[in-house]
């Protein structure tokens, strides 16, 4: 037991490390844009759709939160909302991107596409209407674009020596991650790409980490980044697969699931419907140990959506469970497709 524990937790720590070094890149590409990819929403509801789509294929939550925030204002449509969430894995994506790398861009574009076809044809076929009528209350805006030097020459020196407790904590964390990498005590043993993509990130974190102003690291890599995701992403993670070893053999899952695929599909739609991305990471392991077909993994990415909706839920409680309900019918008609097809 202690060595499955063992196994467990350094498995959960190489995971959720490389996903929280990629929020923050993920985060300070963000801001350094100064929401340029915003402005390109403002068009015509083609580049809507596939902009929406863009976004919502990138990894994380914050392109879904953008749709969102822009929909609040009627900038964009109802369908752009539905194809953000189609495509969108939220956080898992960074999961996904190192537990199953070559299967997660495939999947990536699956998702892109479908969500692009369900945004055209919600608007086409069911909300024309709902995309003309102002929500009630000014709405809400994500990661407002404040105007942030990511790389602030001649003030560097000067933040070190005045060194914020939260900037000591994140380089000293990013460092014994790096050495810990560099010596093969977490992650893969031997030198490969995967061990390389690994530490190069992390350097890459810590870079940013060691440069970026005090504003920003307090409020996006500190505040946003340290404090909310990373935790949750590590206790989902270790859950998940401690669940794995635990379960798997002594209830004999793995013979039910391969008896049973369809209604493992439509338990997959099902828990894709709670606005959270750490279930998701069930289906997600399960596939990275070939016990479940594509087409269950794809179901369950296209229904949930991580934490992009739950400001529309703040917003409108009818278009919450409206693009919910979208985001099932979709899930389960394209993941049954895939498997009557061999997926």
């Amino acid at each position: 037991m202690l060595s499955i524990l063992q196994e467990t937790f350094l498995h959960a720590l190489m995971i959720s490390g490389f996903v929280f070094v990629m929020m923050l890149v993920i985060e300070y590409l963000n801001v350094l844009t100064q929401g340029v990819w915003q402005e390109g929403l403002r068009g015509s509801r083609w580049r809507q759709y596939l902009l929406a789509a863009f976004l919502g294929a990138s990894p994380g939550c914050l392109g879904a939160f953008a749709v969102v925030s822009l929909y609040s204002h009627r900038v964009v449509s109802l369908g752009a909302v539905v194809a953000a969430m189609v495509a969108t894995s939220g956080d898992e994506s960074f999961v996904m991107l190192t537990l199953i790398p070559q299967a997660s861009l495939g999947l990536f574009s699956v998702l892109m596409l479908v969500g692009l076809a369900a945004g055209i044809l919600t608007d086409r076929l069911v909300s024309e209407r709902a995309a003309a009528c102002p929500l009630d209350g000014p709405g809400i805006a994500y990661h407002p674009q404040e105007p942030c030097r990511c790389f602030p020459r001649g003030q560097i020196l000067a933040q070190w020596r005045h060194c914020t407790l939260a900037r000591a904590v994140l380089m000293l964390t990013l460092t014994l991650f790096s050495l810990s990498l560099a010596a093969g005590w977490v992650g893969p043993p031997a030198w490969n790409w995967v061990r390389l993509t690994l530490l190069l990130t992390t350097l890459t974190g810590l870079f940013i980490v060691a440069t970026v102003p005090d504003h920003f690291l307090e409020e996006h890599l500190w505040h946003h980044v340290a404090r909310v995701h990373a935790p949750r992403i590590f206790l989902w993670t270790f859950g998940a697969l401690l669940v794995m070893h635990l379960l798997l053999k002594p209830l004999n899952l793995e013979s039910w699931i391969a008896a049973n695929p369809l209604w493992l599909l439509l338990i997959a739609g099902l828990v894709g419907l709670v606005p959270e991305s750490g279930p998701h990471l069930i289906f997600v392991t399960l596939y990275s140990q070939g016990i479940i077909p594509f087409s269950v993994l794809l179901t369950s990415s296209i229904v949930q959506d991580g934490h992009g909706m739950l400001p529309l839920l703040a917003e409108s409680r009818r278009d919450f469970f409206q693009v919910k309900g979208i985001n099932l019918a979709v899930g389960l008609l394209v993941g049954g497709l895939a498997y009557l097809i061999g997926y």
